[in-house]
């Protein structure tokens, strides 16, 4: 009895939990630093927007690896840049497709993949170049390359010219171009991580960890180069030209600067997300319109809910009070769920709306196969709490094998989706296997417990096989 209230209370608390963050108005969750929007996320077909398919030229070698991680930097940059729900997945052994929803301007979109280029830090010797100037390197011509870490000497740029990454190529003008060609010392393939570091006197600073050859090779440079300019060149434009106070033995440096919050994670992004393993270029890039209008939605979101309200009066009817509380338990499974999708956030679209239709309805098959042992326990002389207890423990095997093939089917589908680069399969397996797993929750849980709790109101339940479907 006390195990039960004290999940009824728990139940109650995830119920509560879950309505707030479904409320339409909801403001979003913020606490200190982490901060999280929760408004639903919508996909390509039901919001449209843009899709961009990226190839990498013939004459170069790829592997699938470096597939997979430029489709992933280019995810991350879109992302951290405020660039909310954009997707990139790779499709075969040499294409990238990327989806923006909501978007309709495809100069923006062509301009942010065009930022996502080749990060260099460039020696540029005594002179300071400028922020923003186009600039020629050897990166490519020979072997310069470069890449582990660890303690911290500084980078640092004078007064002169403020460490930020403001400055973008758009806004370099022609004139600026640097007729030189200046050595690559080593890439942002060397660049382990990147971070944003606040110190006592509100001032911030950029942090860098190099891997272990990065760091030799910046071990190297720095020690025979102190007092020299460090230009860091993002797609052969100058974002930052620090210069090095001391030598830098073990990969970790610290660009110092004028720097406010904003410049200092706007450098730290193009820092973090700036390299890409492989070159690649613009296939194709086109305005796609939602499969379904508003007009179409609504008609399904109301077909929905007469379908739904038309099951759970079936419930009812036929199982009586159990089905009354699987009702109740399919409520609370619709809200968590729900919330979990906005707090993911899950991006849906219509094949991932079917994947939860699709895991409402293991939830209803879990209770109907408790229900029918529960009357066949009943039917055998059993007292309806011996019956509710050997209802539960013999329909599990039923239970968990199907729900266990629907896991590992939508884990499956999830894989095909990530691999050839269709996000809708993706989106289907996702929503669904979250579903599932929701869905055993509440059946084992929540209908369990209510269950159990609505039986202790009766003084002879046994007496009333009627109200129990019998």
């Amino acid at each position: 009895m006390n195990r039960r209230y004290v999940n009824l209370i728990i139940i109650l608390l995830l119920l509560a939990l879950s309505i707030w963050i479904d409320l339409p108005s909801n403001p979003g969750i913020k606490i200190g630093s982490f901060e999280r929007s929760l408004e639903t996320v919508l996909g390509l077909d039901l919001r449209g927007g843009m899709q961009v398919i990226l190839s990498v030229p013939a004459e170069i070698a790829v592997t699938q690896q470096n597939l997979q991680d430029a489709a992933q930097i280019l995810e991350n940059r879109s992302n951290a840049l405020g660039v909310d729900e954009v997707v990139y997945q790779t499709a075969g052994e040499r294409i990238i497709v990327g989806e923006y929803p909501g978007a309709s301007n495809a100069e923006d979109v062509i301009g942010k993949i065009k930022e996502t280029g080749q990060l260099e830090f460039v020696d540029f010797g005594d002179v300071r170049v400028p922020e923003g100037t186009v600039v020629e390197t050897d990166f490519g011509l020979s072997t310069s390359t470069g890449a582990e870490a660890t303690p911290t000497v500084e980078v640092t740029p004078t007064t002169e010219s403020t460490a930020t990454a403001e400055a973008t190529p758009e806004a370099t003008p022609a004139e600026t171009t640097s007729a030189t060609r200046y050595h690559t010392v080593l890439t942002g393939a060397n660049l382990k991580s990147v971070s944003v570091v606040r110190g006592q006197l509100n001032d911030y600073t950029v942090a860098l960890e190099f891997d272990s050859e990065g760091a030799d090779i910046l071990k190297e440079w720095t020690t025979t180069n102190v007092g020299k300019i460090l230009g860091i060149v993002l797609d052969k434009t100058v974002i930052s030209s620090p210069s090095v106070n001391n030598p830098i033995p073990d990969g970790q440096a610290e660009i110092i600067g004028s720097f406010t919050n904003e410049s200092a994670n706007a450098l730290a992004v193009q820092l973090r997300y700036g390299s890409l393993p492989i070159p690649l270029e613009i296939e194709q890039i086109r305005v796609i319109g939602p499969t379904l209008g508003q007009d179409s939605l609504d008609k399904s979101l109301l077909a929905g809910i007469i379908g739904f309200g038309i099951v759970m009066l079936f419930m009812g009817i036929y199982y009586r009070v159990p089905g009354v509380v699987a009702d109740l338990a399919i409520i609370f499974y619709a809200l968590i769920t729900f919330a979990i999708f906005k707090l993911v956030p899950v991006t849906l679209t219509l094949p991932g709306i079917a994947g939860f239709l699709l895991s409402t309805g293991s939830a209803l098959d879990a209770n109907i196969l408790i229900f029918e042992r529960l009357k066949e326990e009943l039917r055998n002389g059993r007292t309806m709490r011996q019956a509710i207890d050997l209802a539960w423990r013999r329909a599990w095997p039923s239970i968990r094998d199907s729900n266990i093939a629907a896991l590992i089917t939508a884990a499956i589908l999830f894989w095909f989706g990530s691999t050839f680069g269709a996000s809708f399969v993706k989106g289907f397996a996702l929503t669904l296997a979250l579903g599932v797993g929701v869905s055993l929750m509440t059946a084992f849980t929540v209908t369990r417990t209510l269950l159990g709790l609505v039986v202790d109101l009766f003084k002879d339940p046994e007496q009333r096989p009627g109200l129990f479907g019998l």
